[in-house]
């Protein structure tokens, strides 16, 4: 069943990168999302969408955009499954060390930095849920430019926050509050087309029952 979409602050967009419970809540994220299987689906959907997309040849340099970069473990990984690719990577927080040279890290708020990136995708993980409908709709507009979108983002509705209540005695302090206002956030099927505008795209949404409502669009 699904509930109204109400978007609370959350403590870990608040915490210095190098706090120790922000560093916990991080590890809690990467076990989280390492459950619900995200990175698998992102690297499959994104093959796909290079191959669906006829202008994708023709870029000598092309470019994915990741925001809401967080640690830069997606940002490696995209660079490993598409080699040639230059990735630019978008963040609040400060770029992580160990990071590739490759990667170009942009510090700041995302509709400051997001106009200046120029690309053929524009991909992130649990990000989008942050924003509320007004600069969901946006940041569709900024979205013209690109011809890949992939996305995955919380599901909001009960069943989620069940297995969420499961998980409470693993998790940090700071997850086991944003973990219940990440999915009152989230997204159920059809939202997030609307908000961002993808009418005259190719689409793909699906939910997956661990709790994420995956979204791929594309243009040819």
């Amino acid at each position: 069943m699904a509930i109204s979409r109400v978007v609370r602050r959350e403590i870990l967009d608040h915490l210095p990168a190098h706090d120790p419970l922000a560093v916990r809540a991080r590890r809690d994220l990467r076990a989280i999302n390492a459950l619900m299987g995200n990175k698998r689906w992102m690297r499959k959907a994104l093959r796909r969408a290079v191959e669906q997309t006829r202008r994708w040849p023709k870029v000598a340099e092309p470019k994915f955009i990741e925001v809401g970069a967080g640690d830069g473990r997606l940002s490696r990984e995209l660079g490993r499954w598409f080699p040639g690719l230059k990735v630019i990577s978008l963040d609040f927080a400060p770029r992580p060390g160990g990071l590739p040279e490759a990667i170009s890290w942009r510090q700041g708020d995302l509709f400051d930095e997001l106009p200046d990136c120029v690309g053929e995708a524009l991909v992130g993980v649990m990000i989008l849920h942050h924003f509320s409908d007004e600069n969901l709709i946006r940041l569709g507009e900024m979205l013209r430019g690109y011809r890949i979108v992939c996305f995955c983002e919380p599901w909001r509705t009960r069943f989620p926050h069940f297995l969420g209540l499961l998980m409470r005695p693993f998790l940090g302090a700071v997850t086991r509050h944003d973990l219940p206002a990440s999915i009152d956030a989230g997204f159920v099927s059809g939202e997030l087309p609307r908000l961002l505008g993808l009418g005259n795209w190719h689409l793909e949404e699906s939910v997956d029952w661990r709790g994420s409502l995956r979204l791929l669009a594309w243009k040819e």
